[in-house]
């Protein structure tokens, strides 16, 4: 059998368990074998599925591109090759929309094997010491975010502001404010895609000075590291940073804070494992794939070799809740109410060029309603028919 190639990215959480379910896997299989080669946060997020699926038999890749994907018929469909029973357990152990995030035109393109959302993340000592509770609401955040202005102690809350991350934060507040109603043919809802952005420059003033130009690995890299950030409102959760050892301090996660009455609207992320429609050796690849997506697999050597499960029943698992001191039972409200981003064709040629309509509406002296229309335009160039 030949070697396969896969490609993930270049974090604990995106190499680690693959590189351990695979050596479990080809045990009882000596000539099953993987070579993982990985990319960046950024690669990872915006880099062309059709060039990838060239190159590699087995994908993690992010829901957004599922659209372009499957117009250039680059993928294999997992509903043909998978058992239906499989897959209806898959999707009944959903965490949130992560499972239908995958599903295309009525089939099945990746299984949901990492989950992810926007979440808060927080130092739990270093809150204790200005002696506010973990927020609850904004008006809670800018509470404490004036508060550690006014001290001058150093401790400040962070935001990751890079492009793809600003947009994505100004998407889950919109999303919050519109109970997920948040795009039509016209664009984005003028109203909350207005008081989103607001409030996100109402931020600015206070957070860490990197956290402009920072994706969520960097924050929560330093927020680990040093006593520089208390409290992050909006970012994607990383389990690792919640488990003893993996950085100098813990760091906790919790629900997002809320302008409405529940956690809704947080854009989901995560990672799903998909099969180029090239694959060297389809039966193989589609073991493998529901191996590493099964509910023992996933609470038990997915999590334990440094992953974050997508599965339901590690989520809910009281042993993985132990170690990771409450991560994913802290966060699943927000995950199970979170927000789909668009998938079509298209849709990744706008996420960073509207990110950057975001970064300088925030830097400048532009008002919201110029911002919006700006996000629209480029929101109604991208759905035009190829």
């Amino acid at each position: 059998m030949p070697t396969l190639r896969g490609i993930t990215w270049d974090h604990v959480r995106g190499v680690a368990p693959l590189i351990a379910t695979t050596q479990e896997f080809q045990k009882s299989r000596p000539s099953f074998h993987i070579e993982w080669d990985k990319r960046s946060l950024k690669d990872f997020e915006d880099y062309p599925i059709d060039v990838l699926a060239e190159k590699y038999d087995l994908i993690m890749l992010d829901h957004p591109c599922i659209g372009t994907a499957v117009r250039k018929k680059v993928l294999l469909p997992l509903n043909e090759w998978m058992p239906e029973e499989f897959l209806a357990d898959q999707k009944r152990n959903s965490v949130g929309p992560s499972f239908d995030s995958y599903t295309w035109e009525g089939r099945q393109w990746a299984l949901a094997v990492d989950t992810a959302a926007q979440v808060s993340a927080y130092r739990p000592d270093l809150l204790e010491r200005t002696g506010h509770a973990v927020p609850e609401t904004w008006d809670d955040v800018f509470a404490l975010a004036a508060a550690l202005s006014e001290t001058g102690s150093g401790m400040n809350v962070g935001m990751p502001l890079n492009a793809t991350h600003a947009f994505l934060s100004f998407m889950s507040l919109a999303a919050h404010l519109t109970g997920g109603k948040l795009l039509d043919e016209a664009g984005v809802n003028g109203e909350a895609a207005e008081e989103a952005l607001n409030l996100l420059k109402r931020l600015v003033p206070h957070v860490h000075g990197m956290s402009l130009a920072s994706d969520p690995i960097q924050m929560l890299d330093r927020m680990g590291e040093t006593d520089e950030l208390v409290y992050i409102p909006l970012i994607y959760g990383y389990v690792n940073y919640s488990i003893e050892g993996f950085r100098k301090n813990l760091v906790m996660f919790t629900d997002i804070p809320v302008l409405r009455e529940e956690p809704s609207g947080s854009v989901i992320g995560g990672v799903g494992l998909a099969i180029s429609a090239k694959c060297k050796a389809v039966p193989e690849a589609v073991e493998y794939a529901m191996y590493v997506a099964s509910g023992d697999c996933q609470k038990e050597l997915y999590f334990e070799s440094g992953g974050q499960p997508g599965h339901r029943q590690a989520w809910l698992d009281e042993n993985v809740n132990r170690i990771s001191h409450g991560f994913f039972r802290n966060t699943l409200k927000t995950l199970d109410l979170s927000y789909v981003r668009p998938r079509y064709p298209g849709y990744l040629d706008i996420q960073e060029k509207a990110g950057e309509i975001v970064r300088e509406f925030l830097l400048g002296t532009e008002n919201g309603k110029e911002a919006v229309r700006k996000i629209n335009e480029l929101y109604r160039e991208s759905i035009k028919p190829a």
